[in-house]
C-alpha cells in the first residue's frame, strides 16, 4: 500500500458533515426511469449512484464512502415509495457491496474513485444484461405444445417468452389471468400481442379451472427473499398452491440484483413499504351497505415450497439455493 494511504483514506473533512449537499445526482435516476420506464429500477439506481461518484467532492474514500451510504438512504426514502422498494434496496446493498469494496483500491484518492466509477459502469452493464440472460435460459423450458400460464406483469417473464417464440421452432399458448387490482392481464396481453404470441385472459378465481391444461405457471418477481420465496403481485401464491395440487412446475424468472437479504416467517415481518401498500380498502361503490369496503392488497409472498425452480442471470436456482448465492453476492 502507497505510504500515507491509510491515513487519506480515513481522514475527514468538512464536505462530510453534509453528504447530500449536492442532490444533482438523483436527476439522472429520474432521467432514467422517466426515458426508460421498462428498464429494471436497479439499472437507474446504479448509474445515479455511480453519478454521485463522479459529481462528489469528497477528498478520501471514507468521506466518499460516507456520501454513497447517504445517498442509498436517500434513494431509499424518496424513490422506494411503490412495489419496486425491495429492488432499490437490494440494488442499493449490492452496489456498496461490489462498487466500494476495497479490494484492489490503491494509489491515489483520484485513482481510487476513478476505479470506483469503472465498476459502477461496469455493474450497470451486467445488471441491464440480466433479463436477456434470463430470457435465454428460461426459454428452454418452454417447450413445443406446451401451455403456460402467467400472473402478473414482468418484463423479465417477457423476455423469456421472446426468447422462446424467436425462430418459430415453438408453438405454445399463454393463459393470463386478470391481475386484479392492477390489471396487468391487459398490459401482459398487448406486449404479447407485439410480440406475435397469442395469448387468452381468465379470471383471477378461474386458475383452478385451467390449471388441468397448463403445462407450467410462469411468474416474475418484485422481490427473492433469503428463505426462496417470492415476494409479487397478489394472486401469485393462490397460483403457486394450485399449481402444486395439480402437479404443475412453478418458475420464477428473477434478476439477482432482486435477491434480499430477509428471511421472513410471515410476510408482515418484511416491515417493507410493498405490505403497507397492500392494505389499501377501498369504499364499494353502489353496495347498499353503509361503510362497506373492499380489502385490495398488491402483493403476496410464496413460499419457497411451492416453487420449483427460480432462472436467475447467475444460474438455474432452487429455492433452497437463493441463500448461498446471497452468501456469495455479499461476502
Amino acid at each position: 500500500t502507497r505510504p500515507g494511504a491509510s491515513s487519506l483514506r480515513f481522514q475527514m473533512s468538512a464536505n462530510a458533515t453534509n453528504p447530500n449537499a449536492d442532490e444533482s445526482w438523483l436527476a439522472t435516476f429520474d432521467e432514467h426511469v422517466r426515458q426508460f420506464p421498462e428498464d429494471a429500477i436497479a439499472v437507474a439506481t446504479i448509474k445515479a449512484l455511480t453519478e454521485r461518484i463522479q459529481t462528489s467532492k469528497a477528498n478520501t474514500l471514507m468521506e466518499l464512502e460516507i456520501q454513497l451510504k447517504s445517498a442509498t438512504e436517500l434513494l431509499t426514502e424518496q424513490k422506494g415509495n411503490d412495489n419496486r422498494s425491495i429492488q432499490l434496496q437490494a440494488a442499493c446493498e449490492l452496489f456498496m457491496r461490489h462498487v466500494t469494496t476495497r479490494h484492489a483500491l490503491d494509489g491515489s484518492f483520484e485513482e481510487c474513485r476513478d476505479t470506483l466509477i469503472k465498476r459502477g459502469k461496469a455493474f450497470a452493464q451486467q445488471s441491464a444484461a440480466a433479463r436477456d440472460t434470463i430470457g435465454l435460459t428460461g426459454s428452454d423450458f418452454i417447450q413445443d405444445g406446451f401451455t403456460v400460464l402467467l400472473h402478473g406483469y414482468s418484463n423479465v417473464v417477457m423476455k423469456v417468452l421472446e426468447h422462446a417464440i424467436k425462430g418459430k421452432t415453438k408453438r405454445f399458448h399463454v393463459i393470463l389471468t386478470e391481475g386484479m387490482p392492477a390489471e396487468t392481464g391487459i398490459r401482459t396481453a398487448k406486449r404479447l400481442d407485439q410480440l406475435g404470441i397469442r395469448a387468452e385472459i381468465v379470471s383471477d378465481a378461474a386458475v383452478a379451472f385451467v390449471m388441468p391444461k397448463v403445462n407450467m405457471v410462469l411468474l416474475g418477481a418484485q422481490g427473492v427473499l433469503e428463505s426462496g420465496g417470492v415476494l409479487n403481485y397478489v394472486g401469485s401464491l393462490q397460483a403457486a398452491i394450485l399449481a402444486r395440487e395439480f402437479g404443475k412446475p412453478v418458475y420464477v424468472a428473477a434478476e439477482s440484483y432482486k435477491f434480499a437479504r430477509q428471511f421472513p416467517l410471515q410476510p408482515e415481518e418484511l416491515g417493507i413499504k410493498e405490505l403497507q401498500l397492500s392494505n389499501i380498502r377501498v369504499p364499494v361503490a353502489d353496495s347498499g351497505v353503509e361503510g362497506l369496503e373492499a380489502l385490495k392488497p398488491m402483493l403476496d409472498l410464496t413460499p419457497s415450497k411451492y416453487i420449483t425452480l427460480l432462472f436467475t442471470d447467475i444460474g438455474v436456482l432452487t429455492p433452497a439455493a437463493v441463500s448461498d448465492e446471497l452468501i456469495k453476492l455479499y461476502y
